[in-house]
């Protein structure tokens, strides 16, 4: 089963690939990156934690605002450790290359649009090669668009206490908006520990073979410091370089950020020194408890308008969809009752099968093949009762009937059967 997130098209299709539940939109994404060209020593940031007792042990300027870089490929771990944890996605689930996706710049595996990564090779490949194209799509194939998958990225963040942080793409390539602190950082990196022990076992991973190529870890304290378990580096121009280390020496247990180092020689040394300095401050005994999660910005059902908040530019309407479409529990299926669009009455049915899935990978199939043709009209999914079988239509919606029936011909003329529906 794929899951697709072309940049071609607009729409929602949620749908359920076993037990799990994934929303597939279908949008453009007009990503606008910018960043300063030069870096000062102004920009260097550290905190360090002992994570059995909570205390903070080292710390400066840990809460000036600081560009994240490829860290920000943590909170776009957080996510899909979160979807496979319910349920919603398993290490098996297919990610489709987005034309969008594969034209990031590096780094990146290369993939070519329309090719496929499971859910286990692409963690591997964000913990370690740091690939922006597979960050990419993996925002696109889950959330429809990188920008609502950042805005959702924002309103986990606001629950973990991050209040100086804003995403504005899942990979951490320079955007002037993207904003974070040490501390923040920190936060986050205790989230993915406490919140994920099955999964958070990945950012250990030193190297990763895929297609033939093997791709090492660039966090070179797995190598050369005892006891680190992870966690993730960084680097733009911009940001200088970044770090966050996990640290476990018997009982002990800290954790450190490092942001804005000259070179990543400087700044594992940097991180080395203060890693140090803080095992023989650490407390053996966990008392730290894990910190609960704050309220994050709701739209109001009566309101639409979009208030931003002065931390970060979230707006409560854009968290309020962003949280709906990442964590939506029951599939959008039209149990025989209309779901027509306002452009017309009539769909363009692409076959029915068995199962859900079934028919969204048809879906799913027929959008790469034909995406002109069936542009701007919406792919559902209806169930239909048969006798004792239930059988999933797979359609798309909007048409008039003329339309429906010049849509139809054409996919016929690129061997795709078709039939004309009503709506309803």
């Amino acid at each position: 089963m794929q899951l697709n997130g072309s940049s071609d098209w607009r729409g929602c299709l949620s749908f359920r690939i076993g037990t799990s539940l994934l929303c597939m939109f279908v949008a453009a994404l007009a990503m606008t990156i910018g960043a300063p060209s030069s870096f000062s020593a102004s920009k260097r940031a550290h905190v360090v934690m002992d994570a059995n007792s909570g205390r903070i042990l080292y710390s400066s300027n840990a809460d000036a605002k600081r560009y994240p870089a490829s860290l920000t490929k943590m909170m776009t771990l957080y996510i899909v450790f979160e979807m496979l944890q319910s349920g919603r996605l398993s290490m098996d689930s297919k990610l489709v290359m987005t034309t969008s996706a594969a034209a990031q710049p590096p780094s990146k595996l290369g993939l070519k649009p329309g090719e496929t990564i499971t859910i286990r090779n692409a963690v591997r490949a964000l913990v370690t090669k740091s690939a922006n194209d597979v960050a990419v799509a993996v925002a696109e194939n889950l959330a429809g668009t990188e920008a609502k998958f950042a805005r959702y990225m924002t309103w986990k963040a606001r629950q973990f206490g991050m209040k100086n942080t804003t995403f504005r793409n899942a990979s951490g390539l320079p955007n002037r908006g993207q904003l974070t602190t040490a501390r923040d950082m920190l936060k986050l990196a205790l989230r993915l520990n406490d919140d994920f022990p099955k999964y958070y076992r990945y950012f250990k991973t030193k190297q990763f073979r895929y297609r033939k190529r093997r791709y090492r870890n660039h966090n070179s304290l797995l190598f050369n410091f005892s006891g680190t378990d992870g966690i993730k580096t960084g680097y733009t121009r911009a940001s200088g370089f970044n770090l966050v280390a996990s640290v476990r020496r018997g009982k002990k247990h800290v954790v450190g950020v490092v942001m804005g180092g000259r070179t990543s020689g400087k700044r594992n040394a940097r991180m080395r020194a203060l890693l140090r300095k803080a095992l023989k401050k650490a407390s053996s005994k966990r008392t730290r408890k894990k910190a609960p999660l704050k309220p994050a910005l709701v739209a109001r059902a009566r309101t639409k308008t979009k208030t931003k908040t002065k931390a970060s530019g979230l707006t409560k309407s854009g968290a309020s969809d962003a949280s709906r479409a990442m964590t939506a529990s029951e599939p959008t299926v039209a149990q025989g009752s209309s779901v027509a669009s306002a452009r017309g009455p009539f769909h363009v049915q692409v076959g029915a099968y068995g199962t859900q899935a079934e028919a969204t990978s048809r879906i799913a199939l027929v959008i790469g093949r034909a995406k002109r043709v069936l542009k701007g009209h919406e792919p559902v999914t209806m169930a239909y009762n048969a006798t004792d079988q239930v059988w999933y239509r797979a359609r798309f919606a909007g048409f008039t009937k003329v339309a429906a029936r010049k849509a139809c011909t054409r996919l016929k003329r690129q061997k795709i059967a078709c039939v004309v529906m009503s709506a309803n």
